[in-house]
């Protein structure tokens, strides 16, 4: 439960910079949406993502992972699906947002570490 937290989390602050920076990506007006479409693109990516990815191999190994970013962008579009008051006006702002997302993303597991990773090598250490 502490890593769909911290993921979920991470995800909230990527998903408010991306609308924060993209005219293209709102959650209105309430911040409650902006944790439900969090809470919606973390589940997405550890349940959804995870079944597209191995399924989609070929295309990703032929397109030289060009496929895996249009994967990411679909975990945006299944939020907008979703939560009703998140929405992405077209393709490209979806492809910049999840552009961002991903950037965000990487900066604060830079800055904080992978979520559960302390709890793995503690373990490693203790075995």
């Amino acid at each position: 439960m502490g890593r769909f937290a911290i993921t979920w989390a991470f995800n909230v602050v990527a998903l408010f910079v991306a609308a924060w920076l993209l005219s293209g990506v709102s959650y209105g007006d309430s911040w409650w949406t902006l944790l439900i479409a969090g809470v919606v693109f973390t589940a997405a990516n550890m349940l959804v993502k995870p079944v597209l990815t191995v399924l989609s191999i070929p295309f990703i190994i032929v397109t030289l992972g060009v496929f895996y970013f249009l994967i990411n962008i679909l975990m945006l579009y299944i939020t907008d699906w979703i939560v009703g008051d998140f929405e992405i006006e077209t393709f490209w702002w979806g492809a910049l947002a999840a552009i961002v997302v991903g950037v965000v993303n990487a900066l604060l597991h830079g800055l904080f570490g992978r979520p559960g990773e302390a709890e793995q090598q503690g373990r490693r250490a203790t075995a």
